[in-house]
């Protein structure tokens, strides 16, 4: 019998050992699961109700079953307290808030219960693993693993790759690329977290970083950190552009990802089935980075607008198609790699454009200064776009123009600030139907156009000039999706710059009364006056 219990309790051990290493776990959580299923187990033989605890030896395999009992002065439920007249007929010295442990005897488990037994077992060790697999892989967001496919459930891929396993979604799959029990796989890690259920770390084929990492396996310089990947956009299984840059003026960025014969390029387009890889040599100047991204088409013009990230780029007619490739292909990558909205224009459309532009202005001189054609498009192909411009430019430069002379100049000036002052009074009036305040009017550097724009915006008294943020008057640009979009502000196409707006705020707030004129002066003066008296 000695030696049948002898061998239960080295069986047990055995058993611990076994699954602690099959599932790369601490032997201990494997002998708590257990002592988890027996106290379960002995709970139901002996009542749920009373508070039992199981102990196993972890040298020697040995199982302890003990019922706890408090001591208490007056007991109200027996079968978890005992009184202490009664615990000092068990031992002398015991006092109130003391716990008995009253050894019980080994269980004999029924089928339920071994069943139940190897349940809690089972999902104790699971979690176990799993928690492993979490710490052990949570650091490792970034990395490439390499994998068997273990199954293949709704399209989704379950990668096993040793010490764990992982799922690449069907979104986050190659188009049109299949896998089957037992294919070898290389993903990407891009999540680890804990999960209820299931896998916890999420593996991706599509993500950007998949294809930067394998140029790094690819590429000795990259590894090295010689060249830079600095940005890639990706068109899974289609076509990708990727942008290299080297810390080594005598390496070329792009000829080491190409490799000799195109051999390291080709690597990576195997492994993306086939993805058309476009390297691109990054450059910190935007317009010279964006003609680049758009290769393999050629650009002639670039004109950048920093503050919405747009820009308008023109290329000759028969590159159009190409430039903006496949379904928008071409344009859509350079644009996610470079971080700029493209808008692409044929030289014709421009011209066409700048043309029309030409006989808008040539139209407007023509109006307003009631000039004839010719003088018109003289001035509109100098460069003027607006009545002001002419009205407030130094008069040696007007009348520098070929076929000018100073009395034409002066004769265009006058007429230009004639016809600004007929516009004022116009505006004047119809600020004051608007109902914008004299006091609006009186703040510095506000046109009466502004004052107009102004009362149509709803900023008609000091206080709500006052009240404004630089944003409410200049705009401002959001983000929509992938889009950056401009929200305009109530001074809109004033060419106003951010200081000029907010001396125009800080000036309403004074005649407001809000702040005091010297709260104005900049820090430094009024830190450095009491010293100076």
């Amino acid at each position: 019998m000695a030696m049948g219990v002898a061998a239960n309790r080295l069986e047990l051990l055995q058993i611990a050992d076994a699954v602690a290493r099959e599932k790369s776990i601490d032997k201990t959580v494997v002998i708590h699961a257990m002592e988890e299923a027996m106290q379960r187990a002995a709970k139901s033989r002996y009542g749920a109700e009373n508070e039992i605890r199981v102990e196993i030896d972890p040298r020697t395999g040995e199982t302890h079953i003990s019922r706890y009992l408090h001591v208490v002065d007056k007991v109200e439920n027996d079968k978890i307290e005992i009184s202490v007249n009664d615990a000092h007929r068990r031992n002398p010295a015991a006092q109130v808030g003391d716990i008995i442990a009253e050894t019980l005897p080994p269980i004999e488990f029924s089928r339920i219960a071994t069943q139940a037994a190897k349940q809690v077992i089972v999902q104790k060790v699971r979690d176990a693993e799993r928690e492993r697999q979490y710490e052990e892989y949570k650091d490792r967001i970034g990395e490439i693993v390499h994998g068997t496919v273990k199954r293949v459930e709704f399209g989704s891929v379950v990668v096993d790759f040793g010490r764990a396993e992982g799922v690449v979604r069907r979104d986050e799959m190659i188009p049109r690329e299949s896998f089957r029990n037992g294919d070898r796989i290389r993903a990407y890690i891009y999540d680890v977290r804990r999960e209820a259920r299931g896998p916890q770390i999420f593996l991706s084929r599509t993500h950007p970083q998949f294809m930067a990492r394998l140029f790094a396996q690819e590429v000795p310089e990259i590894y090295d950190s010689i060249i830079e990947i600095r940005a890639v956009a990706r068109d899974p299984g289609s076509r990708a552009k990727i942008a290299v840059i080297s810390k080594d003026s005598s390496i070329d960025p792009v000829g080491a990802c190409v490799g000799m014969r195109g051999v390291r390029v080709q690597a990576v387009v195997q492994e993306l089935q086939g993805e058309r890889i476009d390297i691109i040599p990054w450059n910190a100047d935007p317009a010279t980075f964006i003609v680049n991204a758009l290769a393999p088409a050629e650009v002639t013009k670039v004109v950048l607008d920093e503050e919405t990230r747009r820009v308008e780029v023109v290329v000759p007619d028969d590159q159009l198609s190409l430039a903006i490739g496949r379904r928008g292909q071409n344009v859509r990558l350079a644009s996610q790699l470079t971080g700029w909205q493209i808008d692409i224009l044929t030289e014709q459309e421009e011209s066409e454009r700048r043309q029309k532009e030409f006989a808008e202005r040539t139209q407007l001189f023509m109006q307003t200064l009631d000039v004839d054609e010719t003088v018109a498009q003289l001035l509109a192909s100098e460069g003027f776009g607006s009545v002001e411009d002419v009205a407030f430019v130094p008069l040696q430069e007007l009348a520098g123009i070929e076929g000018f002379d100073e009395d034409t100049a002066q004769e265009l000036q006058t007429r230009a600030l004639n016809h600004i002052d007929e516009k004022n009074a116009q505006f004047e009036a119809q600020r004051r139907e608007l109902g914008v305040e004299d006091e609006v009017a009186e703040v510095g550097s506000l046109t009466p156009a502004m004052l107009v724009k102004l009362g149509e915006n709803g900023i008609k008294t000091l206080e709500d000039l006052a009240g404004c943020a630089s944003d409410d008057l200049l705009g401002y640009v959001e983000n929509k999706g992938t889009d950056r979009v401009r929200v305009p502000g109530a001074l809109d196409g004033f060419d106003l710059g951010a200081d000029e707006i907010n001396s125009v705020i800080m000036q309403a707030r004074v005649k407001a009364g809000w702040i005091k004129p010297e709260d104005l002066a900049p820090k430094a003066e009024a830190e450095t006056e009491p010293a100076q008296s």
